[in-house]
C-alpha cells in the first residue's frame, strides 16, 4: 500500500517532469518523495482515508485529495484568509479584503512561519506541497488566483470556524470610514432577518452510566453553510489517526475523533471580541489618543488591496493598542480587540487531534488559541466534558463589554487571559449527560450545570435559546442511549419556539370580536394551529403556516428597537402586540394562496434540498429536481437544522445552512460511528459522490464510518498515490 509500482513510478516521473514553472528541481524531488510515502483510499461515499509514512506525508495527501474533490473551495477559503478575494471577484470584495489585511499581515506570518516549531513548519511544508503537487498533475485546474501556494499561508487560516471573530467587523462600516463613503455603506445588501439562520452547532456527551452498552456517546452536529467542509480520515505511522470534518484548505481534522477521543465544536456566546471608543486628538497634524492621562501616537499602516480589472487600492489604516480602527460613533473612533495568534491556534488545532485522553486534550488547551467555541468531549474511558474557549481576556467586570467601553480609561483594558479552571467547565456531571447547542453553559448539564452568578457577565451574552430547551428535554430522564437512540434525539421533531408563540397568536384569535374580517379569514388556519403538536414531518401543514407566520412577524419586529434585555423571541410574543400577530398570520395565508393555491400546503412540498452545480452561492430553480426536507431551521428549536427561505424567482423555501456533517460515535473497546456529510463529497457534478448522500441526509440516514482496515473492506472504490494515474495494484 504505500510503495509505488514500475509504472506508477514512471507516470508519477513524467508527471513531475512537466509539472508548473514553480516547481523547481528540489521541489520536484520532494514531492516524488511525499507522494511515495502516501497513500490514499476512496470508499464507496469517495471519502478519502488517507495515510502517510510521517504526520507530513498525511498533511501532504489530504491536502492533495481536498484539492481533488473541490478546488475552488479550497482556494477561495485562503483567498478570504489572505485578503485577496477581490483579485478574483472584483470591487464587490474590496472591503471583506481589508477587513482581513487589518489583521492579517502577511510579513507577520512569514516571520511566524520562519520561528514555528520544526513539527509544525514541516506539517505547512507538507500542505502547500500538496496543494501545489496538485496542480502541478492537474494542469485542467485554473486557479482563479493562487498558483502556487506557500507554507506559511496556513497560519493565515489556522482556525476552523464558521464565520471566525473577524466577522463582527461590519464591512459596511469600513466603507463608511476607510472609504469615506457612507451611502455606498448603506447600499449594502442587508438580507431580510427570517433568512438568517442561527449559526452553530449541537454537541452532546452522553456518559456510560446512561448508555446500553455501557460506553460513552458523543454527538457530533455542526450547523454550518453546505459543503463547507469535507469529511475524511487521515492517518500515519507517527500515531495520527483522526476522523471527521475538515474546513477546506485546513489541514486538521475539526470535529471528530481518533481511536481514544471525540471533540464537538460549538460556536459561542462569550463576549471575546471588544470595541474600545477612543478619544483621538489632532495636533501639528498628527494623530494621537487619549490613555489615562496621556497621549499616544496613534499607528498608522498602509494597505494595498488588488482589486480585479482595476489595480491596486491603497488605504491608509489606523490603530491603537486595542486594536485597529473600524469604524465611528459620535467623535469617537472605535478600535477592536480580537484573539490574533495564528501560530498557537494551529498547533493548537493540529495537536488536540493526536490527543489519547482528557489530561492531554486539557493540555493541549493550555496553548489558550480558542477564542469563539466551546468543546463537548466525550472519551474510550467513559469521561464527558464541557470546555469554554479558552482565550478569556480578563476583565473589569464593572463594564458592559457588549457595548463599546471607554479606551481613555486604562481600567477597561485586557488584563491578561484566565486561567482555564476560571471558566465555565464541566467533567463527568451526576446528569450523565453534556449538551451545548450555543446557548449559555449554565443549562449545559441540567441541574449539575454550573451557576451564572459564580462567573463574570462576559463569560455569556446570549443566554438560553429554543435549542437548548429542546436538548434538555429530550436528555432530561432517558437511559439505556444506543447510537440509534442518540440520533434519534438530534432528528426529534419538537419545536419548543412555537410552543411559547402559537398560544399566544391563539389567545389573540379568541379575543377578536365576531364581526372583525380576521376572525372568518383565519378560523380555517387557528383551528389546523390550535389541534398541532408543535413537531415538523414532511406532510405537516401546521408546520408549514406556524413557519411562514413566524417568518413574517420575525422579520417585522427584527426592524423595531427593542427593549432592554428582551430576545426576538420575547418582542413576538409580548411588545408585538396582538395586531402585528395576527395580520403576520393574515399575511402568510395570503403568501400559501398565493403561490401553493392554498394555505394548508404539507411542509415537504415547501421546504427542499436543491444543489444544481459546483457554484459556492447556488441559483435555486422551483422546476429542478429537489428533495424534501422534514426539519426546520433551529430558530424555532429544531436540534436538526435546515436553513431555508425563499429565494428570486422562487416560491419554494431552499436550504444553504444547517445540519452539514453529522455524526455518532460510540468509544466502545473500538471506537465506531456513523455519519452523514450534506450532499455528497465530491464538488464536481460530474462525480457520483456530488449528490450521493442527499436522500440519506433529508432523512437522517446515517451511514457507517469505516475507520478501522477492517470496516474498509469490501468498500473500496479506488486505492492510489497522489499524482497516479492508474489506481495501485
Amino acid at each position: 500500500m504505500h510503495g509505488l509500482n514500475r509504472k506508477a513510478l514512471a507516470l508519477l516521473v513524467m508527471s513531475l517532469a512537466t509539472a508548473g514553472v514553480h516547481a523547481g528541481d528540489a521541489e520536484r524531488t520532494r514531492w516524488q518523495r511525499e507522494a511515495a510515502a502516501t497513500s490514499i483510499t476512496r470508499d464507496d461515499w469517495g471519502i478519502a482515508h488517507v495515510h502517510g509514512t510521517t504526520d507530513a506525508d498525511a498533511v501532504f495527501g489530504m491536502a492533495y485529495a481536498q484539492a481533488e474533490d473541490d478546488f475552488n473551495r479550497v482556494e477561495t477559503n485562503y483567498l478570504v484568509s489572505l485578503g485577496r478575494l477581490a483579485e478574483a471577484e472584483g470591487e464587490s470584495a474590496v472591503w471583506k479584503d481589508l477587513r482581513q489585511k487589518l489583521f492579517i499581515d502577511e510579513t507577520q506570518l512569514r516571520a511566524m512561519y520562519g520561528r514555528s516549531p520544526a513539527w509544525l513548519k514541516a506539517l505547512m511544508d507538507g500542505w502547500a506541497d500538496g496543494l501545489n503537487y496538485y496542480l502541478a498533475t492537474h494542469p485542467d485546474t485554473h486557479p482563479r488566483v493562487i498558483t502556487h501556494f506557500e507554507p506559511w499561508m496556513a497560519l493565515s487560516f489556522s482556525e476552523g470556524s464558521i464565520g471566525g471573530d473577524i466577522e463582527r467587523v461590519k464591512t459596511s462600516d469600513l466603507q463608511a470610514f476607510y472609504g469615506k463613503d457612507p451611502a455606498g455603506a448603506l447600499a449594502q445588501f442587508t438580507p431580510p432577518g427570517s433568512w438568517w439562520e442561527p449559526t452553530g452547532s449541537n454537541g452532546i456527551a452522553i456518559a456510560p452510566k446512561l448508555t446500553a452498552d455501557g460506553h460513552a456517546l458523543l454527538l457530533i452536529n455542526p450547523h454550518t453553510s453546505f459543503f463547507f467542509r469535507a469529511e475524511l480520515q487521515m492517518s500515519s505511522d507517527q500515531g495520527l489517526d483522526a476522523y471527521g470534518a475538515v474546513t477546506w484548505g485546513q489541514f486538521f481534522i475539526y470535529q471528530g475523533f481518533n481511536k481514544h477521543i471525540g471533540w464537538m465544536h460549538t460556536s459561542s456566546g462569550i463576549d471575546v471580541v471588544d470595541e474600545f471608543a477612543e478619544t483621538i486628538v489632532k495636533q501639528d497634524g498628527k494623530l494621537s489618543y487619549r490613555y489615562g492621562k496621556a497621549l499616544r501616537p496613534v499607528t498608522t499602516r498602509d494597505i494595498v488591496v488588488r482589486v480585479k480589472g482595476q489595480g491596486d487600492r491603497r488605504f491608509t489604516t489606523y490603530a491603537t493598542h486595542h486594536g485597529p480602527i473600524v469604524r465611528t460613533q459620535g467623535d469617537k473612533w472605535i478600535a477592536f480587540a480580537l484573539m490574533n495568534k495564528p501560530l498557537e491556534a494551529l498547533q493548537q488545532s493540529w495537536l488536540r487531534t493526536k490527543a489519547n485522553d482528557y489530561a492531554a486534550y486539557m493540555k493541549v488547551a493550555e496553548l489558550k488559541a480558542n477564542s469563539s467555541n466551546n468543546t463537548i468531549y466525550a472519551d474510550d474511558k467513559g469521561n464527558i466534558a464541557y470546555l469554554h474557549p479558552q482565550f478569556i481576556p480578563k476583565r473589569d467586570d464593572r463594564f458592559d463589554y457588549t457595548k463599546p467601553v471607554d479606551g481613555s480609561d486604562p481600567t477597561t483594558d485586557w488584563q491578561g487571559l484566565l486561567p482555564l479552571d476560571k471558566a465555565p467547565h464541566l467533567f463527568n456531571p451526576n446528569t450523565g449527560w453534556i449538551f451545548n447547542t450555543n446557548n449559555w453553559p449554565y443549562s449545559a448539564a441540567g441541574p449539575d450545570s454550573q451557576k451564572q452568578a459564580d462567573f463574570p457577565k462576559y463569560m455569556d451574552s446570549v443566554g438560553e435559546n429554543p435549542r437548548g430547551v429542546h436538548a434538555t428535554r429530550v436528555l432530561t430522564g432517558q437511559r439505556d442511549f444506543t447510537q440509534a437512540s442518540l440520533l434519534s434525539a438530534a432528528f426529534d421533531s419538537y419545536l419548543p419556539a412555537f410552543e411559547r408563540q402559537l398560544p399566544v397568536l391563539i389567545k389573540d384569535y379568541d379575543a377578536l370580536p365576531a364581526g372583525d374580517p380576521l376572525k372568518a379569514k383565519l378560523r380555517g388556519p387557528v383551528g389546523l394551529l390550535r389541534a398541532w403538536d408543535y413537531r415538523w414531518g414532511i406532510t405537516s401543514m401546521p408546520t408549514t403556516l406556524a413557519v411562514f407566520w413566524g417568518d413574517i412577524l420575525w422579520d417585522k419586529v427584527s426592524k423595531e428597537d427593542t427593549q432592554e434585555g428582551l430576545t426576538l423571541y420575547d418582542v413576538m410574543a409580548e411588545k408585538a402586540g396582538p395586531q402585528a400577530r395576527l395580520q403576520a398570520l393574515a399575511d402568510a395565508v395570503d403568501r400559501l394562496e398565493k403561490d401553493f393555491g392554498s394555505w394548508g400546503v404539507p411542509w415537504g412540498e415547501v421546504n427542499r434540498y436543491q444543489r444544481n452545480d459546483d457554484a459556492i452561492a447556488q441559483v435555486f430553480d422551483d422546476a429542478k429536481p429537489s428533495l424534501p426536507v422534514p426539519f426546520t431551521s433551529s430558530r424555532w428549536g429544531s436540534l436538526a437544522s435546515f436553513g431555508a427561505h425563499r429565494w428570486p424567482g422562487t416560491k419554494r423555501y431552499y436550504g444553504t445552512s444547517g445540519n452539514s456533517f453529522v455524526a455518532v460515535v460510540e468509544f466502545g473497546p473500538k471506537v465506531s460511528a456513523r455519519a452523514i456529510t450534506a450532499g455528497g463529497e465530491s464538488g464536481h457534478p460530474g462525480s457520483k459522490h456530488f449528490n450521493d448522500e442527499a436522500e440519506r441526509y433529508t432523512t437522517g440516514n446515517l451511514r457507517k464510518v469505516y475507520f478501522w482496515p477492517e470496516d474498509l473492506e469490501g468498500h473500496i472504490e479506488r486505492q492510489y498515490h497522489p499524482g497516479d494515474k492508474e489506481p495501485m495494484p
